[in-house]
């Protein structure tokens, strides 16, 4: 841990060291520049501050902010950098700003070229002050999001529940019954240690006699309505549909599930669909799922 700590800390000392000295080169040209666009000495020495100052500022509100006001400051550090090294280009192509012989405002012999660059000289001070106060204002509003806790039952909330239909549920079987596991004493022979004295007589206790048995019989009800004639069940009473043998259900249940997965093939899927009874269905989905896997067996 501890070599991993100095590890970091050389890391950044090496990165100040490389940014201190690439502000020393680019602060003659800033300089220069600055003087060429009409600043005074002050404002000159000052001007390298506005610019590779704000881009310092860019990258520190960078590795603290996130998501779109980490974007922001990514896309002000990479447009004063632009800027700079457009600045810098102008000085080593212009040899009279080295020795400021240059005329005032005159950075190219092109004046639309002039007139751009004199912008951009110009214009860096008043965006250093608005990019930079507003980098520090998110950075002092910025909130860092709470790292998650992983909850105890992280497992359990992930668990799915399969539900299963009422024909598909397993046929409920009585507990079996256990035996009395409990040792009962042998039996010992009389007179094995010592002599017993006889029992007196007892004197045996009839049985009371059964009653007899009382007889049930069964006595119809009586009813002051008189009963109603009964004839011929009318057809139009009678069920129109015909009791259907095992193999036309068989048929049905092939027809209905032709196109539905292994997965959806359920008692209670094929009891809806084909209208029978559970016991019914049941065995139909057991022979459909055995022919599929019959057939899925040939075909490899």
């Amino acid at each position: 841990m501890n070599l991993h700590r100095k590890g970091r800390a050389a890391l950044v000392l090496a990165l100040v060291a490389v940014v201190g000295m690439a502000f020393r080169v680019s602060w003659n040209a800033l300089r220069d520049i600055a003087g060429a666009v009409g600043a005074d000495d002050t404002a000159a020495m000052l001007y390298p501050f506005v610019v590779d100052g704000l881009m310092a500022l860019a990258l520190i509100a960078t590795l603290v902010l996130a998501d779109r006001d980490r974007t922001f400051a990514l896309r002000v550090l990479g447009a004063y950098t632009v800027a700079s090294l457009v600045l810098n280009y102008v000085h080593g192509l212009v040899p009279e700003l080295h020795g400021r012989t240059v005329d005032w405002g005159r950075l190219a012999d092109w004046d639309p070229a002039n007139w751009a660059l004199v912008l951009l000289a110009t214009s860096l001070p008043v965006g250093s002050i608005y990019f930079g106060s507003d980098l520090v204002a998110k950075v002092l509003h910025h909130r860092p999001a709470p790292i998650p806790t992983v909850s105890t039952n992280a497992e359990e909330s992930t668990e799915t529940e399969r539900k299963r239909s009422t024909a598909d549920l397993a046929v409920s079987t009585p507990a079996p019954i256990t035996p009395n596991a409990t040792v009962l004493p042998r039996p010992v022979a009389v007179g094995f240690l010592k002599s017993t004295l006889p029992a007196k007589p007892r004197r045996s206790i009839e049985p009371a006699p059964l009653a007899a048995p009382i007889e049930r019989r069964a006595v119809a009800a009586e009813s002051t309505r008189p009963r109603r004639a009964t004839g011929r069940v009318p057809d139009a009473a009678k069920p129109s549909r015909p009791k259907r043998t095992p193999e036309q259900l068989l048929a049905e249940a092939r027809e209905a599930t032709a196109d539905w997965p292994d997965a959806k093939v359920t008692g209670e899927g094929i009891r809806r669909a084909i209208h029978t009874s559970p016991a019914n269905a049941r065995s139909l989905r057991d022979t459909i799922l055995a022919e599929r896997a019959r057939t899925v067996g040939v075909a490899e």
